[in-house]
């Protein structure tokens, strides 16, 4: 709750939007972090939190997922390799839960 107060308040809809979605895939462990959340399964899988005022980064944990402009990819040794920008609810789409649902099984 403490990384959507004040001004980034406005991100927590994306946020209960990814979550929501996230829990249809199965057991996964939430573990809050000082600026984002770390979900994990074995492994990390992904890391959520607000980047800015407006905007709510999203981490994706896998090697391999394919070219397409959302996927922002990161430099060599980040944590995740991939990070999608969210801006609004209504991203939390299908195209995003196909990259989070690789990672997510490939956590293990």
């Amino acid at each position: 709750d403490e990384i959507y107060s004040g001004a980034k308040a406005a991100l927590r809809p994306i946020h209960d939007a990814v979550m929501a979605k996230l829990a249809g895939f199965g057991e996964f462990e939430v573990s809050p972090k000082k600026g984002y959340v770390s979900l994990r399964r074995k492994k990390q899988f992904a890391m959520l939190g607000p980047a800015t005022n407006t905007r709510v980064e999203l981490g994706i944990n896998h090697k391999a997922l394919p070219a397409h402009p959302r996927l922002l990819v990161q430099p060599a040794n980040s944590m995740c390799p991939y990070k999608v920008k969210l801006v609004d609810p209504a991203e939390v789409d299908a195209e995003l839960f196909d990259w989070l649902r690789q990672a997510f099984d490939g956590a293990g």
